[in-house]
């Protein structure tokens, strides 16, 4: 059985804070947040709140450089990745995420909010019935 940790509406929020203040003190400015349908909408639009952000665009073919791309988790990396690909200058992308998994090497690009115990499976609020149908 695979570990995991379910992750507290509470750390989410204290999370985003602790993204938004980095971002804040890093004195980049963002047009727009992009994310990806699974996984990045939520905390997107906490971050969008946060940061005074109006657009979110989710799952472009296209990400402009001075988007904010942001995601629930930095895991494997794969993410990352594909969305380099779909970003004209990449060396100017910012990948937010709440959490990075401890453990593996980071892009310079990350920021995140803070890095996971271990490598549980981290079982966000707004996955949760999903994972507990895949234990069935």
């Amino acid at each position: 059985m695979v570990k995991s940790q379910y992750v507290s509406w509470s750390e989410i929020e204290n999370t985003v804070q602790i993204i938004s203040n980095k971002i804040l003190k890093s004195s980049k400015n963002f047009s727009s947040i992009t994310t990806i349908s699974r996984g990045g909408l939520i905390p997107s639009r906490l971050l969008a709140d946060s940061l005074g952000i109006e657009k979110i665009f989710v799952d472009q073919n296209i990400i402009s450089s001075d988007s904010l791309f942001v995601d629930d988790i930095f895991d494997s990396g794969k993410t990352f990745s594909d969305v380099l690909s779909k970003v004209p200058d990449s060396s100017n992308l910012t990948f937010a995420t709440l959490f990075a998994r401890r453990g593996v090497s980071y892009p310079e690009q990350l920021i995140y909010g803070d890095q996971t115990l271990d490598d549980s499976y981290l079982v966000f609020p707004w996955d949760k019935l999903e994972y507990e149908k895949s234990l069935k």
